[in-house]
């Protein structure tokens, strides 16, 4: 082989990378960390905005549809739609779905903040840190 050539790397190595710049692109919405942690209450700071933002959810009906909902500060917000619950860090048997805290420019980079709704029983619950923990609102 000449010295400038490298090998390729395998099937398997490409794949990988991949996958990961495909995950990088789109993120993973509605999985939470196998070590996340749920909290029966919300004492932590920013509580007070992601009850600001469960309260106008909630007046729009808290949509099932992924999209972009306009807001009270003449921005824009954001709903994931379906939060999967895969690693059953919330209560089992519900049907959920994810919603942005804070509003922005429509088509801008969503951040980690999110509530998510048991749109059955009406629980709702913060996320800070894109589904690491969970602080019930």
């Amino acid at each position: 082989m000449h010295t400038s050539q490298r090998p390729r790397p395998s099937w398997a190595v490409r794949l990988t990378v991949v996958l990961a710049a495909i995950v990088s692109v789109i993120g993973l919405v509605g999985i939470a960390p196998a070590g996340a942690t749920v909290y029966n209450s919300c004492t932590i700071s920013r509580c007070a905005d992601a009850r600001s933002a469960a309260s106008i959810w909630s007046s729009k009906g808290y949509p099932t549809s992924s999209g972009w909902y306009s807001w009270p500060d003449r921005r824009y917000n954001y709903t994931g739609g379906r939060f999967y619950n895969r690693e059953g860090q919330l209560p089992s048997g519900a049907t959920y779905y994810e919603y942005d805290v804070y509003s922005r420019a429509r088509g801008a980079a969503r951040d980690a903040y999110r509530i998510v709704v048991n749109r059955s029983t009406g629980a709702v619950w913060f996320s800070p840190n894109h589904y690491t923990d969970f602080y019930r609102l």
